[in-house]
């Protein structure tokens, strides 16, 4: 982790303090373990990949106000940061190994703020089994923003690819579709639900996502193509479907929705386009159906079967009577 920005006299300065007390009071905690760390007191991590596997790396910055709220918790947004990365890591069917973090944190950010924050990193990397490798922090007149570098490894060439769905395939998608984008639409104020355990559900799934890390490596050799849901189920269906060059025909009437989803009155062509879902779209041979209700029961994660591939370009979207939809808007566009 390096400098932060000067003032005017030329002296390093932050609102939090310290930035190498930070660091090594805060953050090194967070590398013990991880010899390629060096304890956060070197200019760069290094990192070996096992004989006969490669690296994956993925990259996802966020916002506040834009990919989280500014009045979420710190330690809830700490854990979506790197939960959001670990679920692409899961749709490329790679096991996490590691993360270089960069935090630029608004002048006036106190010091307490920033320890909920690791406090956050430090649950989850107990929960997924992985360490900080290093980053950097700095100081910022705009809003909190992070940028995670996250780190996976899986046998050489068995990374599962958004190019691979082929004609015949199944399309599958894990979990439930919509709940995030109804927790936004309610901490927003643009919703109201009855239930408190609904409220529960869809905030929950909003602030901190469920990154399919366990299934994901179970996939390789499996699926055939794979994207992570992040921009709307729509929308990376499409990209599925461009990158392998064919058709996919979903059927909306099959995408999942959870109780809060069906209860909640908004449209499902809606919650279908919303976004922030972070499940694992993919595609496997019609053969693989009962392989992956078998992988469903073992990870206990729901899996269903959505739509087919064919040959051709593009998605179709059909509904109950099987009449192709009209779509003007697929999901979130950065």
């Amino acid at each position: 982790m390096t400098s932060l920005p000067k003032d005017n006299s030329g002296k390093k300065t932050s609102d939090t303090g310290s930035e190498f007390s930070i660091i090594r009071e805060i953050f090194a905690p967070l590398a013990e373990g991880a010899p390629g760390a060096f304890g956060l007191t070197d200019d760069a991590a290094s990192l070996t990949p096992r004989g006969g596997y490669d690296l994956v790396l993925t990259k996802d910055t966020l916002v506040a106000g834009v990919h989280f709220l500014e009045s979420d918790p710190a330690d809830l947004v700490a854990r979506k940061a790197l939960r959001v990365n670990l679920s692409d890591l899961a749709a490329k069917g790679a096991d996490p190994v590691g993360y270089l973090l960069s935090c630029a944190w608004p002048s006036g950010t106190n010091v307490d703020f920033i320890k909920s924050f690791a406090g956050g990193l430090a649950a989850d990397q107990s929960t997924f089994g992985i360490t900080l490798l290093g980053g950097d922090t700095v100081r910022t007149p705009g809003p909190l923003t992070l940028s995670i570098t996250a780190i996976g490894e899986l046998p050489v060439g068995h990374m599962l690819r958004r190019s691979g769905a082929l004609p015949g395939d199944t399309l599958y998608v894990t979990g439930t579709i919509g709940d995030a984008f109804l927790g936004l639409e309610l901490l927003a104020g643009r919703l109201q639900l009855d239930s408190a355990d609904h409220r529960q559900v869809v905030v929950g799934r909003y602030q901190i996502p469920e990154p399919k890390v366990s299934l994901g490596p179970a996939l390789r050799g499996l699926a055939h193509g794979s994207v992570d849901v992040s921009d709307g189920l729509l929308a990376d269906t499409q990209h599925l479907a461009e990158a392998s060059g064919v058709k996919i025909n979903l059927d909306l009437t099959a995408v999942p929705l959870s109780a809060a989803g069906q209860a909640s009155g908004v449209d499902r062509l809606r919650l279908a386009s919303g976004g922030d879902d972070y499940e694992i779209l993919f595609t496997a041979s019609e053969e693989e159906a009962d392989t992956i209700a078998e992988l469903a029961r073992t990870h206990n994660v729901a899996i269903h079967a959505i739509g087919h591939v064919e040959v051709g370009q593009g998605l179709s979207v059909f509904d109950e009577s099987g009449k192709p939809l009209d779509i003007t808007a697929y999901g979130y566009e950065h």
